[in-house]
């Protein structure tokens, strides 16, 4: 069932013609670790920050946790089953750090790989490529416990886990993403706090995305070294940014924003620099001492592909004196040095999530990419949309779904037209699970997961899906 707060043309399929992509396109869908697997104390799994975070009073909605999340750890042949009925070419998962290598330093914990290795063996069984991501938000507790992501010491550590899994999975695995969105990492978990580990200080945030992109190098330096033959790339999550109105304010909170959003990890990434304007912005904040002489080679490694994930647009206007902050991962502290540029709503339809659908952003995005920073091959490696979704004698109808999927794969297809090299597109997520803060109200999946039964259901647009698979593109509509 559509959400009923959405404006009916949502979920309304305009007509359109058909389109396909090109050859070999690589269709997927993700999931997290966390917000899947359950068994958050089996097989030697110790906690992650999202584990103390999730026990926290207050920190979630509902008070919900991972603690059993999709149970996927004990239903792992039965969802793999699903993924080969819907055709999946690849699988983008992530592996659970302390669950390999529990404490986040010293050997590797045999139990946890095994249950990897199950996993990717059962995928190429099935004909689905695996995809695997180092890093998706889960780091182990007793390295926040020693100064988190702040801390230098935590890239150093993600380099010597990186090594652990290449040696057991990297015969198998292909495709390895280091980071998941590092701006979530970084700025919701040590900027607003509202994720975990649930710090707030702008200095620290700084500090974190820095670290994180020299683990991710470090990482990349590890993968080398055990697979030469890997395809390796990172996953940020980018968003177009466009003032309210054309005074030059407007433009100017625009360029602050689109610093901290895309600059802050796209330079540093596929630059080897950071952009002057945002270290100037950044002034009051940081010096940036916590930048070494090395590290800005060693996060800007030559990679093989760049993810991208997209949800929404940004638009922002001016401060306004005594004007209200925004709730939530808008919160004034997620934006370091800018805290009060102003997010404004336009009225057009949007998600569960409150984000505004805005398809054309990705053509933008992807083009900005391109464009401006690289020619090597882009994944969508993340994009979809959460609605209320309710069961009716069996099925889930998701129709504003599968209208977010349409609209936003023209316009993933109308990106390769402009000469983007897309190879692939993994829609979020294959499953309803655990969404962080909002623990389990919201439903991005296209499969609904009922919590207390762990029964699964493929919704409309999972159906809708595996045709657009299965025929290498777009139906006319």
């Amino acid at each position: 069932m559509s959400n009923p707060a959405s404006p009916p043309a949502v979920g309304v399929l305009a007509e359109r013609p058909p389109l396909t992509f090109p050859p070999g396109f690589l269709w997927g869908a993700a999931t997290a670790a966390y917000q899947i697997e359950g068994a958050a104390a089996e097989g030697g799994r110790t906690p992650s920050i999202w584990d103390t975070f999730s026990h926290t009073p207050g920190r979630v909605v509902g008070g919900h946790t991972g603690d059993v999340a999709c149970d996927h750890y004990h239903r792992l042949d039965s969802d793999i089953a699903l993924m080969a009925e819907l055709g999946l070419k690849s699988y983008r998962f992530s592996v659970s750090w302390s669950r390999v290598q529990p404490g986040g330093s010293g050997p590797a914990n045999p139990e946890g790989l095994d249950f990897y290795r199950r996993l990717v063996d059962a995928l190429l069984a099935n004909g689905i490529e695996p995809w695997l991501t180092l890093y998706h938000w889960d780091l182990p507790q007793p390295l926040e416990d020693a100064g988190g992501w702040p801390a230098r010491d935590t890239a150093a550590r993600f380099a010597d886990y990186t090594a652990l899994v290449a040696d057991a999975l990297g015969d198998r695995v292909r495709y390895w993403t280091t980071l998941n969105e590092p701006w979530c990492s970084a700025f919701l978990g040590y900027g607003s706090g509202v994720h975990a580990p649930g710090r707030s200080d702008p200095g620290d945030a700084v500090r974190a995305g820095h670290h994180l992109m020299l683990g991710h190098g470090l990482a990349v330096r590890a993968l080398r070294a055990a697979r030469p033959d890997a395809e390796v790339g990172v996953t940020v999550n980018l968003y177009p940014v466009t003032p309210a109105t054309d005074s030059p304010a407007d433009a100017d909170a625009a360029r602050r924003i689109d610093a901290l959003a895309n600059r802050f990890f796209l330079d540093p990434l596929l630059r080897g620099s950071y952009p002057a304007d945002l270290m100037a912005d950044l002034a009051p904040v940081t010096d940036f001492g916590h930048v070494r002489e090395g590290d800005l080679a060693t996060i800007a490694a030559p990679l093989d592909l760049v993810g991208v994930n997209y949800y929404s647009r940004h638009v922002v206007a001016a401060p306004v004196e005594g004007a209200a902050p925004e709730a939530y991962w808008r919160a004034p502290s997620c934006w370091p040095g800018s805290e009060d540029v102003r997010f404004v709503t336009r009225g057009v339809p949007v998600t569960d999530m409150d984000w505004e659908i805005d398809a054309p952003g990705l053509v933008e995005t992807l083009r900005r990419v391109h464009e401006e920073y690289t020619d090597l091959p882009l994944y969508v490696t993340e994009n979809g949309s959460a609605f209320v979704d309710a069961v009716v004698d069996g099925e889930v109808d998701d129709v504003d779904r599968l209208a977010y999927f349409d609209a936003h794969l023209r316009a993933a297809h109308e990106a390769i037209s402009a000469g983007v090299p897309l190879r692939g597109y993994f829609a979020w997520s294959l499953m309803d699970n655990f969404e962080w803060a909002w623990g389990y109200t919201k439903r991005f999946g296209m499969i609904y997961v009922d919590y207390d039964s762990q029964v699964r259901i493929p919704k409309s647009s999972a159906r809708w899906y595996a045709e657009v698979i299965r025929r290498n593109g777009l139906a006319a509509q």
